[in-house]
């Protein structure tokens, strides 16, 4: 299944993806100075938060494009049943 993200939902992906990169290395500054453990495992678990919104967004995006039309949610002639299931292992993958 081919992902087409228009404009602005690419921006908002990014704009979480850069904020998550911009965290982890926060964290790897943080873990080198030496800081307290739980202001480190705070801002990782903000990076963390920032990267399962950005890959929950792709996802409701290919959901919605498969939702609005099927046949551009098929693989190589896949059925129905086949893009539910890539679908439900791709939201399993951030659970």
């Amino acid at each position: 299944m081919e992902l087409e993200l228009a404009g602005a939902e690419l921006r908002a992906v990014l704009n979480r993806l850069r904020r998550a990169q911009g965290q982890i290395s926060g964290v790897i500054r943080m873990i080198e100075e030496g800081r307290d453990c739980e202001d480190v495992v705070t801002q990782l678990a903000a990076a963390s938060r920032a990267l399962d919104r950005a890959g929950f967004a792709i996802i409701a995006t290919g959901l919605q494009q498969c939702l609005t039309d099927i046949d551009s949610g098929r693989k190589n002639g896949d059925d129905t049943d086949a893009v539910r299931t890539r679908l439900e292992r791709l939201f399993l993958s951030l659970a």
